[in-house]
């Protein structure tokens, strides 16, 4: 089902009036979003990394359905991250909808950081330098941040022309304020971060069991298509993959913890197995520390360039 949109960069016609808008490799802010649309009532399911991708983006959805960044009604942001968010600028009519836990995590990390940080880079030590790496391709530094308009806990049904969607709150998980955008008359999903496909999932918040009942509850939807934050168009036998990556994980960090091992020497120490070969597999040690966080259950948040620094050191120890 999921082959039927090449995984090449760019919009695909996935039918009924919906598009997803797909970013090779899918790696570190390489996002996808999606667009719904009903004659002229349009919902964009988030923005990009910077305001350059997000106008080619647009323009390309202009050129393809008459519907560019000045005709989009409403943006709903999946989450807090910049690369789902930072686009936000390009739609300035438009209303944004977000969960309100997304929205105070908007506040908390602005642009205006991450251009601070990448444009440190090594003078941060190893963890500027792999940020720098990893972020290289973004404009950091033109963003036209525009927070939510709108905000919600829980659920909400909108309507696009005629089109029911409804906007599902999964978080926390990925992050503090997930959200699913269900289009179920056209039996379709768009996941945020929830689904990295081919690529490894990263856990800031938690707790697990949580992102393991959000796969649970995409797989019980009754949709074909699926539209993951990262990665190709899926079916359900992705999502199950991701809910396997996690379990697995959860297990491994959970023996290692019991076994009174440090989260670095747990994300140093976990074989990957059948995962080895999914993207960004350093990041095991962001999924490591948040598990510990809740294994203790003191809510003690790592500092993020603690973080990237661990990743920087994983990622070495993978590549040897």
């Amino acid at each position: 089902m999921a082959a039927r949109w090449e995984y090449t960069k760019g919009l695909k016609d996935i039918g009924n009036g919906l598009y997803a808008w797909l970013q090779p490799d899918g790696g570190w802010g390489w996002s996808n979003a999606g667009l719904i649309r009903d004659g002229e009532a349009s919902l964009l399911v988030d923005t990009l990394f910077d305001m350059a991708l997000t106008r080619e983006m647009l323009d390309a959805m202009a050129d393809a359905t008459g519907i560019g960044a000045e005709k989009i009604g409403t943006i709903v942001n999946t989450h807090a991250n910049g690369d789902h968010c930072h686009g936000n600028g390009c739609c300035p009519q438009a209303e944004i909808i977000a969960s309100e836990a997304s929205a105070r995590e908007m506040a908390e990390v602005p642009p205006a950081m991450l251009a601070q940080f990448k444009k440190m880079g090594a003078q941060l030590g190893p963890a500027g330098a792999y940020f720098a790496d990893i972020f290289a391709p973004f404009d950091f530094e033109n963003v036209d941040e525009r927070k939510p308009t709108q905000t919600f806990s829980g659920a909400m049904e909108l309507k696009v022309g005629d089109k029911a969607v409804r906007l599902i709150e999964v978080g926390p998980a990925h992050t503090g304020g997930d959200v699913l955008v269900h289009v179920p008359g056209d039996r379709a999903v768009f996941t945020g971060d929830i689904l990295f496909i081919n690529g490894t999932p990263l856990m800031w918040a938690g707790p697990v069991a949580n992102w393991i009942r959000a796969c649970d509850e995409i797989i019980a939807m009754d949709v074909d298509v699926i539209v993951p934050g990262h990665g190709p168009v899926t079916d359900k036998a992705g999502v199950r993959r991701v809910a396997e990556y996690l379990a697995f994980v959860d297990r491994e960090a959970r023996a290692r913890f019991d076994a009174g091992l440090s989260a670095r020497e747990a994300a140093l120490d976990i074989a990957l197995g059948d995962y080895a070969d999914w993207g960004d597999a350093e990041r095991i040690a962001v999924n490591v520390d948040s598990l510990y966080r809740e294994y203790r259950g003191d809510g003690k948040v790592t500092p993020v360039m603690d973080l990237f620094a661990l990743m920087a050191e994983v990622r070495d120890a993978q590549r040897r």
